[in-house]
This record gives C-alpha cells, sequence and structure tokens, in this order.
C-alpha cells in the first residue's frame, strides 16, 4: 500500500482552461520549486476535456500537458482519471495513472486506511456507468475520429459556458450512500462534487476552479488551502 507523504499535494476540478488559470500557474510553481511537493494527486477534470487517442483536443491545454510530463520526471504523480480527462495512460507515461474502473484506490496516511477515487463511480446509476464505458473506449474514440474538429470544438464551447460552482442540496445523503462502498476505509477523499468539506470520514475537495482551494498534507491530516 503506498503512503500518503507529508506535504502531498492534492488538485480537484480545475476545469481548465475554461475556468481560469490557476491550474496552470499551480504547475508552473511546481516546476520553478516556488511550491514544492514530493508527491502529487491529480484528482479528475483538472481539464475541463481532454482524453487519449487524439491529438486536437491537446492543443487546447498543450502547456499544461507538457508540464504534467515534466514534472512527473522529477516528482511521483497519481492521476486518478475523472468524467472530463479520461485514457490518459499513454499521454502521461511517467504518472501512475488510473482510470475509474480502477478506482477506488488504497493509500496509508499516518496510520489510516485511505481510500480515493475522483467521486463519479458509486451512486450515479447504471446508465451512467454504461455511458463510461462507451466513452472511454480506444474504438469509439478513434471512430469520431473523422469528425473530432467539429464535436470537440462544439463541445469546448459549451463546456465554456457551463456553471460548475453550486451547492449541493442534500450532500451528506449522497455521501452515506457512497459510504456504503467504502466499509474498510478509515479515510475517504474524492474531488467531482466541488464542495470543500468533510462529512464524518469523506473529504470532498475543494475544487481549484470554483473555491481556488487545495488539499496538502500538514502532520498527518489533510487541510485545504490556496496556495
Amino acid at each position: 500500500m503506498i503512503e500518503i507523504k507529508e506535504n502531498a499535494l492534492f488538485i480537484a476540478d480545475s476545469h481548465y482552461p475554461h475556468h481560469g488559470d490557476a491550474f496552470l500557474e499551480l504547475l508552473q510553481k511546481l516546476d520553478s520549486g516556488t511550491i514544492q511537493t514530493r508527491q502529487l494527486f491529480l484528482m479528475g477534470d483538472n481539464f475541463d476535456l481532454l482524453f487519449g487517442y487524439n491529438e486536437f483536443i491537446q492543443t487546447f491545454s498543450h502547456e499544461a500537458i507538457t508540464l504534467i510530463q515534466k514534472l512527473s520526471q522529477k516528482i511521483e504523480i497519481h492521476y486518478f482519471e475523472g468524467n472530463h480527462d479520461f485514457c490518459l495512460e499513454e499521454l502521461f507515461p511517467s504518472c501512475h495513472v488510473y482510470p475509474r474502473e480502477m478506482q477506488p484506490v488504497r493509500f496509508e496516511l499516518a496510520g489510516k486506511k485511505v481510500a480515493i477515487s475522483h467521486g463519479d463511480k458509486y451512486a450515479t446509476g447504471f446508465l451512467y456507468t454504461l455511458y463510461c464505458k462507451a466513452l472511454r473506449n480506444k474504438i469509439t474514440l478513434n471512430l469520431l475520429k473523422p469528425f473530432e474538429k467539429s464535436i470537440i470544438t462544439h463541445r469546448m464551447q459549451k463546456l465554456s459556458s457551463k456553471q460548475i460552482c453550486f451547492s449541493f442540496d442534500g450532500f451528506e445523503k449522497r455521501v452515506a450512500a457512497i459510504l456504503k462502498h467504502y466499509t474498510e476505509a478509515d479515510l475517504v477523499i474524492e474531488g467531482h462534487f466541488h464542495q470543500a468539506r468533510v462529512v464524518g470520514k469523506y473529504i470532498s475537495l475543494p475544487s481549484l476552479a470554483c473555491q481556488g482551494k487545495v488539499g496538502v498534507v500538514e502532520e498527518g491530516t489533510l487541510v485545504f488551502k490556496r496556495l
């Protein structure tokens, strides 16, 4: 089981490039050494849209992609694919990339068993799961290539105006349903919901795009901070 290290950094739901440059700026600070960490957790949806097997989609986020590739040569990066960024293993070969079907992944923090996931796997329904499997299929993505520019451009335009910051009514009920799948974990860390809340043993990470914060491990505890 991999240990979560002191000063580990958790970045979730940046939705770059449409919702600010905070993600790119953090990567630049990590590259320059202004911010230092030995372990970086990218918790999914850090890109508003990015997937493998397609060069055109990379043109929207080329600088951030290049920085992650560079940083992965010198620090330990764990990338939990989200519902906006997936099929990334070939794009980030030096990162530990976890597709949806591999999540949650077990880690250890200060002697506690920790389960980590992007957050869209449980309590989502059969149809959503079926949709995710179809979309994350290499064959599906390759079949769309003849139409890639029109489809991707249209999708990126829609995402640029999407409202992603909100207060989740009934969040505790959703957490209770999710935690039924985590009976053996002492802590659960997820993104996806953009809530920046702790409900019992469930840690809902802040969205960098919405709250402008990340998770940082300090003295064995995950805290939310602006960097």
